[in-house]
């Protein structure tokens, strides 16, 4: 069996990665920022690169990690205050950065590295242009980090969801406008589920599949690629 790390596994779909990974008989060492959702091998901030090369260093030899952290801020650029800007970019992007980093320092055996893009970079969503700006840059991290370190057979993939049911969004989904605007906006008709994302993590981090680097997976029930019949 396989050995991860998951950071940022007091998430909606952390929670839901690591259940899976560990139904299927894999060991997983877990961070989170602090205890209160879960009790973590590591508490962890993942925007410092020190704090993440240690957890690398105590997860053992990996053979893949995938980072959970994200943040939720849904305001035009106008709106948006330099800190707030910062806070989204430092939750999303630099701690992407910082587990590539981790992985390209420790993991010398190879393995597989996931991050979490979002459909927000990939199509043009009113109010999102902090996290389509953290999500994209993810996107160029995901490719240039494939290329860079191929070589090490390190594969470096990303997951793009749509919007999903966790934690972090229920003030949208829990509002009825807002959830049946959104549920028309995907095309399959419905919201993303956290196990719907972590299966396809699970697919990016399995060995069985390690001839697939520098790819994004959608998983966003159609968001940033097809548009439904707008219904009667």
């Amino acid at each position: 069996m396989a050995h991860y790390l998951v950071i940022a596994a007091s998430s909606g779909i952390g929670q839901a990665t690591v259940q899976l990974l560990k139904e299927a008989g894999h060991t997983v060492f877990t961070t989170a920022r602090d205890g209160s959702k879960i009790t973590p091998d590591a508490v962890l901030d993942a925007t410092d690169f020190d704090a993440v090369n240690a957890v690398f260093e105590a997860a053992g030899a990996l053979d893949g990690v995938v980072n959970c952290s994200g943040s939720l801020l849904l305001k035009s650029a106008h709106l948006t205050s330099k800190e707030q800007y910062q806070a989204v970019i430092d939750a999303s992007l630099t701690t992407a950065f910082a587990t590539v980093r981790g992985a390209g320092k420790t993991m010398s055996n190879g393995g597989s590295v996931v991050l979490i893009s979002s459909a927000a970079a990939m199509e043009g969503l009113a109010n999102h242009e902090a996290i389509a700006a953290a999500k994209a840059g993810i996107l160029g991290l995901t490719l240039s980090a494939a290329a860079t370190y191929a070589h090490s057979n390190i594969r470096v993939n990303a997951v793009a969801p749509g919007l999903t049911e966790t934690p972090m969004t229920a003030a949208l989904t829990s509002n009825e406008t807002s959830r049946k605007f959104s549920e028309a906006m995907h095309a399959l008709g419905r919201l993303g589920k956290p196990e719907d994302v972590a299966r396809a993590i699970v697919f990016l981090l399995d060995p069985a599949n390690d001839w697939i680097t520098g790819q994004v997976l959608a998983v966003d029930g159609g968001l940033s690629r097809v548009r439904p019949k707008i219904k009667a």
